[in-house]
């Protein structure tokens, strides 16, 4: 038993550091003082059902209408989402639609609808959303401020916003989901650790994204944003990761188990990209189930004392960044949120073994090429 032991020990001292860090390391984002001109840029995809209530918080900003310009890629969709856009940004000149060609150099998919937009875009400061995202009033302002715009020589080259998800129950779940990595990501980000950007919510100078080549320059990969903080890092760029209301969108959750065990299999295929450091957390993560319910090693009292140790740290955990976020969750979901993550995790592993391509935005790749 005592290497079972040792595990337990490991694990609950990373997730008792963890929280420490959360209760006792957070900082509260300042806005720019500045106000340059910037460019938002959507990409979409046959996004007709919702990309009306991504336009409708990017309508509301707080920043000045006419220090915006909002680009909105129409990626060949093959639905009314040109149609949904064009009635919407009729009497609002910082909105231009924008038609995606054929691809430029080496990207693909979202990647090439992105490299066209950059090259549409006329601000020195990129924004990049989703349709499915909706935006806090005073992003723009935020964002800016962490890229600490005010001062000169800076080398910040690329910033990243917090993101949950609304709806039903099953909504919600998605929604802890993402503040529980990305909480998790930001701690890692503030001790030094550079990790990964989040293509919904993120900001990249054009200093910076012209320094790599932009993505037209980089071998395609399915989970571009990962890419691109990766080559930003590596070229010696700075990075911040914020946590606050100000920079909190709210995304769609996926609507179905399957679509979200689709989406979890692309992710799945960056993990391979992913610093040690953080795939060995979610390795360790993973394994507590396979070891704590292991037969020969589940014993009375200790296998529910452990369980019941890990469900009151982590939902300590996601009270206190839900709270950071301006966010709140009655105690029944939070505690939902153990059987639902168990369950989650043995299905994205099993789908992601299964032979067979992945489907994103209804094009499909091969697990080779990506």
């Amino acid at each position: 038993m005592l290497p079972v032991h040792g595990f337990f020990v490991l694990f609950f001292a990373v997730c008792g550091a963890l929280l420490l860090r959360l209760l006792t390391h957070w900082r509260r984002p300042r806005p720019a003082r500045a106000r340059p001109r910037v460019s938002i840029l959507l990409p979409a995809r046959n996004e007709a059902q919702h990309i009306e209530r991504c336009l409708r918080s990017l309508a509301a900003l707080s920043y000045p209408p006419e220090l915006l310009e909002i680009l909105i890629g129409d990626d060949h969709s093959t639905d009314d989402t040109a149609a949904v856009v064009r009635r919407f940004i009729a009497d609002k000149p910082q909105f231009r639609l924008v038609s995606i060609g054929a691809p430029v150099g080496l990207a693909r998919g979202k990647s090439n609808a992105i490299a066209q937009l950059t090259r549409q875009a006329t601000a020195d400061y990129f924004l990049l959303t989703d349709a499915d995202m909706a935006l806090a009033p005073d992003w723009v302002q935020h964002m800016l401020g962490a890229a600490e715009i005010d001062r000169p020589g800076s080398r910040v080259g690329v910033v990243t916003g917090a993101t949950t998800a609304t709806g039903g129950v099953f909504g919600r779940l998605q929604g802890l989901d993402w503040l529980f990595g990305l909480s998790v990501i930001r701690l890692l980000s503030d001790a030094g650790l550079p990790v990964t950007a989040v293509g919904n919510n993120m900001l990249i100078t054009r200093r910076a994204y012209d320094a790599i080549g932009g993505y037209e320059a980089l071998a395609f990969q399915i989970t571009e944003d990962l890419q691109l903080f990766s080559c930003v890092v590596g070229a010696g760029w700075d990075y911040r990761n914020l946590w606050h209301r100000a920079v909190l969108g709210v995304s769609m959750p996926q609507p179905t188990v399957h679509c979200l065990l689709e989406q979890r299999k692309r992710w799945m295929r960056g993990t391979g990209r992913l610093p040690w450091f953080l795939s060995g957390l979610f390795g360790l993560y993973g394994l507590f189930y396979v070891v704590l319910f292991f037969p020969p090693l589940m014993s009375w009292p200790f296998t529910p004392l452990v369980l019941g140790l890990k469900v009151l740290l982590q939902t300590l955990f996601l009270h206190r960044s839900l709270r950071q976020v301006g966010r709140r969750e009655p105690l029944w979901l939070l505690l939902l949120y153990e059987p639902y993550l168990a369950l989650m995790s043995v299905l994205v592993i099993g789908y992601t073994l299964l032979p067979g391509h992945i489907s994103w935005k209804e094009r499909r790749y091969a697990w080779a090429e990506v």
